[in-house]
């Protein structure tokens, strides 16, 4: 099987997407004797090992009736989840899924994310990647105006050199 970068022997690997909320040592496991699973990672997910973990007793949790497209099914059903951290007052409200454990998860790893920002600022692995991410942007803006500007001049110089003949 060739994935990417990856070429694994069919024989011997499977290839299975992993929910990015497992840690390393839960992604490398066995599913049958003699059948090594190689789960990847999916695409745009990243796992921050080093985020601050929070404590359940510290979380209070809330859940409430949903909102946005979708209709009945959406507005009726109390499947929108308002996680607050208590000590920080960080207070987080997840509904992108139907399912009220996914939001759960989700609620909590991106609260996870937050606390860790707020309490590690700078030295969080996940403000170095917002920081990374808004240089990259401000790079492409770069180089776009400047690909702009040459496109106009030499728009120019065409026009002008028209002129002349």
């Amino acid at each position: 099987i060739t994935t990417g970068l990856f070429h694994f022997p069919t024989s011997l690997t499977r290839i299975c997407r992993a929910p990015w909320g497992l840690r390393l040592w839960e992604k490398l496991t066995l599913l049958s004797p003699g059948i090594a699973v190689t789960l990847v990672q999916m695409a745009g997910k990243k796992d921050y090992p080093a985020l601050l973990s929070l404590d359940e007793n510290e979380l209070e949790e809330q859940f409430v009736k949903g909102h946005g497209p979708g209709g009945q099914a959406t507005n009726k059903t109390s499947n929108c989840v308002v996680l607050k951290h208590i000590p920080s007052g960080i207070v987080v409200k997840c509904h992108q899924t139907r399912s009220v454990d996914q939001n759960r998860k989700l609620a909590r790893k991106i609260l996870q994310e937050k606390v860790d920002v707020f309490y590690n600022g700078e030295n969080s692995p996940v403000h170095k990647e917002k920081q990374e991410a808004a240089k990259k942007k401000q790079e492409r803006k770069k180089r776009a105006k400047e690909t702009l500007e040459k496109k106009k001049l030499l728009k120019e110089l065409w026009e002008s050199s028209k002129k002349v003949h």
